[in-house]
């Protein structure tokens, strides 16, 4: 799908908040700030791309928005972020309804494109011998340990983590935490990689689990949360209460599970610990992990994040909170496989 200007974009708001609109419709709401020509060129784009539909003849032409499943719904993050978290329309609380739309998070062919890199992932893991292996392996989670951690506000350069991962001597000018941080990521990519076959099926135990091995040494209360907890830069407000965040996690656990294929479970599971956000800290950081072990439980291959934008992830995940759409997290969750099925093993 090609970017929407920020013209496109209005159009079509326009016609998904009305359901039917004609051309007169268009024009008038558009107050003469736009031609009739590039109007209708918009519109035949819009309806090219697949986001609406044109139906009648004449004057009774009339467009339609096509609905997509609620979590793949369109928005352009350079126009949607260009106004603040007080001005943009959103919901505020948890939709239980999202996880009803779990099955649409990955198409059928999004699935078999994933499936195909991956192929070429299993060809290369069945030639190399087991020394090459293992160093694939030690590159992967000195990578995976520093992005991720990054991605949480540490300072460690990549070449500092490896020091620190491999000798373990801490760098210079850094809090003792930022490496218990990393240290931790390394421990627990161990472990997954060492009993694999536990996250077949995710539950909360390991769910749980993974979480307590991340945040291990760092001042965070490991299982479920029983205080608030509020996310910089929306005005999404996660639930409240530890009786119903279990409930909630178990019901996406069930949901999870229950999908057909390891990349939708382990997209759908990065995104609804973030949006259930289960723990006082480290939700972002156990949703990464957690994806990577759904994702070699059925031996394919990890993402490392390595190449990938903070903004663009942070930018993803807020529009999954703000309005259930996970079409932007997704483009990079798919990119970030294809990094690492190019690069590593």
């Amino acid at each position: 799908m090609q970017q929407l200007n920020e013209r496109q974009q209005k159009i079509l708001d326009f016609i998904v908040k009305k359901g039917s609109v004609s051309n007169l419709e268009i024009v008038t709401y558009l107050k003469g700030t736009i031609s009739r020509f590039t109007t209708l060129r918009d519109l035949e784009f819009l309806s090219e791309e697949g986001l609406i539909k044109k139906e009648g003849k004449g004057r009774g032409i009339h467009y339609i928005p096509v609905l997509a499943s609620k979590i793949n719904q369109f928005f352009d993050p350079e126009i949607y972020f260009k106004k603040g978290p007080d001005e943009r329309d959103i919901t505020t609380f948890f939709n239980s309804e999202v996880m009803d739309c779990l099955p649409d998070i990955l198409s059928e062919e999004e699935i078999k494109n994933l499936e195909m890199m991956n192929s070429n992932y299993s060809r290369r893991i069945e030639r190399i011998d087991q020394v090459f292996f293992k160093k694939e392996i030690e590159r992967l989670t000195i990578e995976l340990s520093w992005k991720s951690s990054q991605m949480e506000g540490n300072t460690y350069s990549l070449i500092d983590t490896e020091i620190l991962i491999k000798d373990r001597v801490e760098a210079e000018g850094h809090k003792k935490e930022e490496a218990i941080m990393i240290l931790n990521h390394k421990n627990v990519i161990d472990y997954i990689f060492g009993n694999k076959g536990e996250f077949k099926r995710i539950d909360l135990f390991h769910i749980e689990k993974i979480h307590e091995l991340l945040v291990r040494g760092m001042g965070v209360r490991s299982g479920i949360r029983t205080g608030k907890v509020r996310i910089i830069g929306t005005r999404y407000s996660p639930m409240e209460g530890k009786l119903e965040i279990t409930k909630k996690m178990h019901d996406a656990i069930e949901k999870i599970n229950a999908l057909s294929s390891p990349f939708s479970k382990a997209l759908a599971l990065i995104l609804m610990i973030s949006y259930i956000q289960p723990f006082e800290d480290g939700n972002k950081r156990t949703g990464r992990i957690l994806g990577n072990a759904i994702l070699l439980a059925n031996n394919i291959c990890p993402l490392s994040y390595r190449s990938v934008n903070e903004s663009d992830y942070k930018k993803g995940i807020i529009l999954f909170y703000e309005q259930n759409s996970a079409i932007f997290f997704k483009k990079m969750f798919i990119e970030q496989f294809k990094f690492s099925v190019d690069n590593y093993f």
